[in-house]
Formats: C-alpha cells, structure tokens, sequence
C-alpha cells in the first residue's frame, strides 16, 4: 500500500488516500480540543492511544455483526479503513446524564437514565453542530428516513455490545458520539472513531473521569486516563 497525499485534516486526525480507491489511511493526532476548537492543546501520546482504542472498539463490533470502516492497524498512530462518504450527522447515545445534557435538562450530573436517550447533532463546525431533530434532517436533506432510522438502530446496538465489554472491566459508559459513512455501493456503515475524545468513561467504583473531561475540565492526567482505558479493554501488552 501507498500513501498518496493528504485529503483532509481535522482537529485530532488526518486522511489521506491511499493507491487502493476504496481504501483510505487514517492518522491519529496528539492534538487536544474542547468547546468547538476553542480550547487546544497537544497531548503526547494521545494519538497512538485513540488510534488503539478506537481499533480495540471496532474490532469488538466487527465480531458482533456491526459492520464498519475499519481494516486494520498499520502503526501505532495510523489505520487503514474503507474510503466513506460521512454522513453529516452526528449519533450521541446517553446513559447517563452529563454534560450539555445536564444543563439543558437541568438534571444531576450523574443521574441514570431509564433508557437510552438518542440525539442527532448536525456536524457543521460553523454552527457549532447544533442539536437537530428529523425534520429537521429531512429539510436540510443529510439523510433519508430510512437511513436515520438504520443509524439510531445501529448506535443503539453499539451501546448494547459496549456497554455489556466494559462492564465486565469496571467502567461505566456514560454516552458517546458515533458517525457514519456511505460506501461506494451505498451502503451505511459506522465510521470516525471510538475513543475517549468520542466518549465519556467513568471508573465504576470511583466515579473517575477516564475521557476527554479531564481536558475540557481542567482535571489533568489526561494520557493517563487514556492509558487506563487501553490496559483495561485488552491493550497493555503494547503500551
């Protein structure tokens, strides 16, 4: 395989194509942001964790029927996936109230959710990828019904698989953020990312913060939190 040029760079990954058509390479940054890209920093050693993480993640919703971009690791900052065309539609499933949620609601941080609440989000950094709802995706036309509809089924099965894996290793997942694609035969499959920048994890027993809130919060040890995220789902043979 050859790289041949950079297609697109985005705050915590680069794309670029390879000399397979239906083949993209994806580079994870060390690049930290928050609240829209106002907030940046640079975490060493935050890229390769994603990159594992996220690999570790797919690989486990591959085995449980979950089709998705992902190929395989090819370094331990890159992966190769299949070449999609994303879906400007972010999936957010909550579990646990926090965040945005909490201060939209008014509800406690922390407070359990009787089932799994689905949001969409319109991805448009312009706009700050506001909240939308699916008349609002049909006006804007991002998707059809039927693939909206096949997108919040996917997330939902997604949150069943890990939240049952991460269960079994102690933490708890409070909610995460999904993206999908469209293949060259049109298929809706699930793309981007599944790491601690995508996702809220807390320590089941302590309630520590193991994601991107330590940075958007100020708490630190933000490449520890990852860390003990990769050694708890199976990856401390290579850290």
């Amino acid at each position: 395989m050859e790289i041949l040029g950079l297609l697109y760079e985005g705050k915590a990954k680069k794309i670029y194509s390879t000399d397979q058509e239906e083949q993209l390479l994806v580079e994870y940054k060390d690049d930290a942001t928050a609240f829209n890209g106002e907030k940046r920093d640079v975490i060493s050693g935050k890229g390769e964790l994603n990159n594992r993480i996220s690999g570790i993640f797919f690989r486990l919703l591959t085995e449980n029927g979950v089709e998705n971009h992902y190929l395989k690791e090819i370094s331990p900052t890159k992966q190769l996936v299949k070449k999609v065309e994303i879906v400007p539609i972010e999936v957010v499933i909550r579990n646990i109230v926090a965040g945005s949620l909490a201060k939209r609601l008014g509800l406690a941080e922390g407070t359990i959710l009787p089932q799994p609440v689905v949001e969409f989000y319109y991805k448009n950094d312009q706009l700050g990828d506001p909240l939308i709802n699916s008349s609002h995706i049909a006006v804007l036309q991002l998707a059809t019904k039927e693939q909206v509809q096949k997108m919040k089924a996917i997330s939902l099965k997604v949150n069943e698989i890990i939240t049952a894996f991460l269960r079994e290793r102690k933490i708890i997942l409070v909610d995460f953020k999904l993206e999908f694609g469209i293949t060259g035969d049109g298929q809706l499959i699930l793309a981007d990312e599944i790491s601690p920048d995508t996702c809220r994890f807390w320590d089941e027993e302590t309630y520590e913060k193991l994601d991107k809130d330590r940075f958007r919060r100020d708490l630190g040890n933000v490449e520890e939190a990852y860390r003990k995220i990769l050694n708890r789902i199976g990856g401390e043979e290579n850290v």
